[in-house]
């Protein structure tokens, strides 16, 4: 175990890589993934938020947190009555982890089950850590397997699932997320595109850890999938600070009314694709978690937003003032935003 959750909430399935890989700047990497080489392969230079993006943070997750511990009620119902009292949670690194403990939590505290929980990496364009799944395949029936994550942007991970899972038939590839904007989770707590406020940071609300990494020449075959331990970090963990601010909200956190979606997700992005004249859909980040984290790790080419004045998105407004990023509105229907990356070549 490596990072700063604790062994009990969650069993980490990730190699320790800490200073086995010199992390990038945010142009250099950009300019690098747009040349051909795969994210996975490279770390960033973690952002430091301001003291005005901190207040931002602060204050989306009191706005939000009701709503995001009704969405955890609501999807770890769901994941009981098709579970049972026997369930392995399995959170997709990072995004997923601190999502995976809250539903625990939840299940723990409400239902007579067994949880355990595992948090494992899987990377776009290159699939799941399959070491990984054939350790959990080891000690847990194929039928208690429950996939987590926090968000649906545009569905790529749930398809990079649905793929990664065909070696592995006996297991579900059904995604459970909070907020499901794209319309391809099997169980979601709403439809609706709200701010799970973990997306606003990266490692200080994520145990300190980096996004998942796989390079051959640092991880073996027979090794998990990579992260990083920023342990230089320590003071601004706000981890278990998110987490108990969920969880203090879960017994009167209200019903959610969920209205089902007009359209997927991925047919809005392909429209925006084509009234923007982008050609290569991974530079479309649609949902306020994916604009968020394309003005904290990416090169922002605007923000889509439905409106310039809503309180909700404060955060992406502070983010995107202190980047020199435009704010476009755009009738956006599945989303609230949607982030836009520079194409460098155009730059």
């Amino acid at each position: 175990m490596f990072g700063t959750y604790k062994p009990q909430d969650v069993t980490i399935l990730l190699k320790d890589i800490t200073g086995l890989v010199k992390p990038l700047g945010t142009r250099e990497r950009e300019a690098q993934i747009q040349a051909g080489r795969h994210y996975c392969e490279m770390l960033p230079i973690e952002y430091e938020p301001t003291e005005k993006y901190l207040q931002a943070y602060f204050d989306a997750l009191n706005r939000y947190a009701k709503i995001t511990a009704a969405a955890v009620k609501s999807v770890a119902e769901k994941i009981f009555r098709d579970k049972g009292n026997k369930i392995a949670l399995v959170s997709l690194a990072r995004a997923g982890t601190p999502i995976g403990i809250l539903i625990k939590h939840f299940l723990e505290r409400n239902f007579p089950c067994e949880v355990a929980h595992y948090t494992i990496s899987i990377i776009r364009g290159v699939g799941i850590d399959k070491n990984a799944v054939n350790f959990i395949l080891v000690r847990h029936n194929p039928a208690e397997i429950q996939f987590v994550d926090g968000w649906t942007g545009k569905g790529a991970i749930q398809r990079e699932l649905s793929a990664a899972m065909k070696d592995f038939p006996q297991v579900s590839a059904g995604l459970a997320v909070l907020s499901d904007p794209a319309g391809v989770a099997e169980k979601c707590g709403t439809h609706e595109d709200f701010l799970i406020a973990s997306s606003c940071l990266n490692s200080t609300v994520s145990g300190l850890l980096s996004r998942t990494f796989l390079r051959r020449d640092i991880i073996g075959e027979k090794d998990f999938h990579g992260a990083a331990f920023y342990r230089e970090l320590a003071d601004k963990d706000l981890t278990y600070q998110f987490i108990n601010s969920i969880e203090q909200n879960f017994d009167d956190a209200p019903e959610i009314q969920d209205l089902p979606l007009e359209t997927n997700g991925l047919a809005e992005v392909k429209k925006i694709a084509a009234e923007f004249n982008i050609d290569d859909i991974n530079l479309i980040k649609p949902s306020i978690g994916e604009a968020t984290r394309v003005l904290l790790r990416r090169v922002p080419w605007k923000i889509l937003v439905t409106s310039l004045h809503d309180e909700n998105l404060a955060h992406l407004y502070q983010l995107a003032r202190e980047k020199s990023v435009p704010l476009e509105i755009y009738p956006l229907k599945n989303y609230k935003a949607c982030g836009l990356i520079r194409k460098l070549a155009d730059a």
